[in-house]
């Protein structure tokens, strides 16, 4: 047995190693995670090998679904068949095993990748090449499984291909009139009429000859969006794709505000002008200390009502709201905040990943307040959600709300 006082010399780093090889496999484990794992070792000691397991999953993991993935990492990093399992040695061994002992399983490709990112490809059996030429219309492409590939689950191979994607998608925002006026030659373009000062200073430069009437109509300009991201750590992964595709959007014509909120609303607008989204994106993670933390909704939603709508909204203006909606207490005040949000733009778009399980149904009590105040409740899980977004975006018209969220 291993004194709860006293922790082996080289298991801070042995537990620095292991986090970094969750974070690699897709985890949300940050450094105030390993060390809060390491005090809890320390206080709470290692009698068995189950007890230490238990620790470790209690300090690093952050939602359930994450568990059979840390197990899988757990007993491959932590082997150690001559004590049997028992934690009694100062120095925990690394992993030997060998990329042939993880299952191949979908979950744990992204643990596979992080342990062996150097690990030859096996050859494709015989025939299979010629087979696949065959049936290739009976087949998904890669780019359609990378499109139908959840965010979570993706290799580190697949998000830097989904990231190259969504960078080079270049949304059709519609523009709307505004009260600006321009010249036009067309009497039949929408909102035409005659420019009567224009074609006074036409006859005067003529010498008062006639000249032909002059038109003006109102001038277009895409609407204004509103990028309100949570970054908890059970959205940290979609999240960091929805700034990237903010980024996206920044860069054409269309005026974009980004803020992301956790335990607290931060303007992100200015970090993310870099011209290269992957500096941009890494900067935010940086400057932003509550990423991958808490959530409070309700509050951040509050502070954004009172701070920052009248500086950014409009009656023009769209909002892509991405979060979970899971809030803790009373939902009250979070309906009224979200009331608020929906009235002071033109349409508010709640993008939330849990739309991926086909039998979800929002029961958790901050979904049942903020369903009644959007326009609209879609996906954005892959890269395939992201594209029917940008369709609904393209669509110019004030969509109505649903009837049916008010149930």
């Amino acid at each position: 047995m291993i004194p709860a006082q006293q922790t082996p010399g080289h298991l801070a780093n042995n537990l620095l190693h292991f986090g970094r090889l969750l974070r690699d496999a897709g985890l949300p484990v940050g450094t105030d995670r390993i060390a809060l794992a390491q005090q809890a070792l320390q206080l709470a000691g290692m009698d068995s090998r189950l007890q230490f397991r238990t620790v470790l999953a209690a300090c690093l993991l952050g939602r359930a679904e994450h568990r059979a993935l840390f197990d899988q990492a757990f007993d491959l990093f932590w082997r150690d068949p001559d004590l049997e399992g028992r934690m009694r040695a100062m120095l925990l061994p690394k992993v030997q095993a060998q990329p042939g002992a993880l299952p191949p399983t979908r979950e744990n490709r992204r643990l596979g990748e992080a342990m062996f990112p150097h690990a030859p490809q096996p050859p494709p059996p015989p025939g299979e090449h010629s087979e696949v030429q065959l049936d290739a219309s009976l087949t998904f492409s890669p780019q359609e499984r990378l499109r139908q590939t959840d965010f979570d689950t993706m290799t580190a191979a697949e998000w830097a291909q989904a990231r190259q994607a969504v960078t080079r998608l270049r949304p059709l925002l519609p523009p709307l009139p505004t009260r600006r006026l321009r010249p036009t030659r067309r009497a039949q373009a929408p909102g035409a009429r005659p420019d009567w000062r224009a074609s006074l200073a036409a006859q005067a430069r003529r010498g008062g000859d006639s000249a032909e009437l002059r038109w003006c109509a109102p001038a277009a300009q895409p609407a204004p969006l509103v990028v309100l991201a949570d970054i908890s750590g059970s959205m940290s992964r979609y999240s960091r794709m929805l700034l990237h595709l903010a980024h996206a959007l920044s860069q054409g014509p269309a005026r974009v505000h980004s803020f992301v909120f956790g335990t607290r609303l931060s303007h992100i607008t200015r970090l993310l002008a870099s011209r290269d989204p992957d500096l941009a994106v890494g900067e935010v993670a940086r400057r932003v200390q509550d990423w991958a933390g808490g959530t409070r909704l309700t509050a951040c939603l509050r502070e954004f009502n009172h701070r920052w709508a009248r500086r950014v909204l409009g009656s023009r203006a769209t909002v892509l709201l991405v979060t979970d909606g899971l809030e803790h207490g009373d939902t009250t005040e979070l309906a009224f905040e979200a009331e608020r949000l929906g009235k002071s733009c033109r349409r508010l778009v709640w993008l939330n990943p849990l739309l991926r399980y086909s039998g979800f149904e929002p029961r958790a009590a901050g979904m049942r307040a903020l369903l009644p105040q959007v326009h609209a409740f879609v996906p954005a899980h892959n890269l395939q959600s992201l594209q029917e977004l940008l369709q609904l975006l393209a669509q110019g018209g004030r969509r109505p709300r649903d009837p049916n969220f008010k149930s």
